[in-house]
């Protein structure tokens, strides 16, 4: 039986000395989500976002292998430049929703971006996507602390 008291999740927590407005860019905007959002070197293929609460999205990104990886969600909270909350499920496996958190504070060195991703299916998605996130933060940081945003 799984243990429910603490549920699985990945947690992430960066400060950028940048303002909240281009972390937000960075998750929001096609042009600026296809900057960085990928393993290893961005490589985005499709971003259709509909930012609103009830809005959906699309994202699409070619994997090492050459594969495409595709995955869809619905926002849940939009309040621009501080918390966005959306829904996360792979083409492949549409059944299995998770949940995304983002919230931004403002702090004396920029940004404090905090991300919490959770709802797993099960134990191995949790590990998975956290190998992943740790990827896809890479770029995300290498963007925000030197790139052009």
């Amino acid at each position: 039986m799984p243990n429910t008291e603490q549920p699985a999740q990945v947690s992430i927590r960066r400060t950028y000395p940048v303002a909240p407005e281009k972390i937000w860019r960075a998750w929001t905007d096609p042009q600026a989500l296809s900057q960085w959002f990928g393993p290893g070197q961005a490589s985005l293929t499709k971003a259709d976002i509909d930012l609103r609460e009830g809005g959906q999205y699309h994202l699409a990104f070619a994997g090492p292998d050459g594969g495409l990886n595709q995955m869809t969600g619905v926002y849940q909270e939009v309040k621009p430049y501080t918390r966005l909350v959306f829904t996360w499920a792979w083409h492949s496996t549409p059944e299995r929703v998770s949940r995304i958190s983002i919230e931004l504070t403002p702090v004396a060195e920029g940004t404090e971006l905090s991300f919490v991703h959770d709802r797993f299916f099960d134990e191995q998605a949790r590990i998975n996507h956290e190998r992943g996130w740790a990827l896809f933060f890479s770029s995300l940081d290498r963007l925000l602390t030197g790139g052009s945003l």
